[in-house]
């Protein structure tokens, strides 16, 4: 009898770890499904003042595109007021066929008084944004830069670079262009 006493204990006993398994994989699969990643130790172990700290501390900070940083540049007044920049894409450096920065943007101020000095017959100016080069990728990048610095400005030429044209010399002998000039 003592057999099939200890038979049955260890039946029931599987049976029971059997169910404590079944129900710890229920209890594992739901609290997966409320989170997508592993649990973090730091989060986990938090308290709720912390995670808001460090909530806050993890955002972006978002500055609005209508700030007029004009009086906080450093530029006198009186170089802001009124000033007009014109924005176009530079031309090509004529020394150079390579085609390096022919997509950027740049920002041109209008010209104040200059006048000649008198010693070297140099030209001077007392504007200190007329020698400014500033390059952008884009014009609206360069739109918005002259928004925040409060300077009206313009659009010039065009956003569309010519088409590259094929330079090598074998375009020259190439049999379905009529390029190609018989001798007989």
């Amino acid at each position: 009898m003592s057999a099939l006493r200890l038979v049955m204990c260890r039946s029931t006993a599987s049976l029971q770890l059997y169910q404590a398994n079944k129900l710890a994989a229920a209890r594992w699969a739901s609290a997966s499904s409320l989170d997508s990643g592993p649990l973090d130790p730091k989060t986990a172990l938090a308290r709720q003042e912390e995670l808001d700290q460090r909530n806050k501390l993890s955002s972006k900070i978002t500055v609005p595109t209508a700030v007029n940083l004009g009086p906080i540049s450093g530029v006198p007044e009186e170089h802001l007021k009124e000033r007009r920049v014109r924005i176009h894409i530079p031309p090509k450096n004529a020394m150079q066929s390579g085609t390096d920065n022919i997509n950027t943007w740049q920002i041109e101020f209008d010209n104040r008084d200059r006048w000649e000095n008198p010693l070297m017959g140099w030209a001077s100016s007392g504007d200190p944004l007329s020698n400014m080069n500033v390059q952008f990728g884009s014009p609206e990048e360069a739109i918005t830069y002259c928004e925040r610095n409060g300077w009206r400005w313009y659009v010039d030429g065009s956003a569309k670079p010519k088409k590259e044209r094929v330079k090598n010399y074998g375009v020259n002998f190439s049999w379905n262009k009529r390029t190609r000039v018989s001798t007989k």
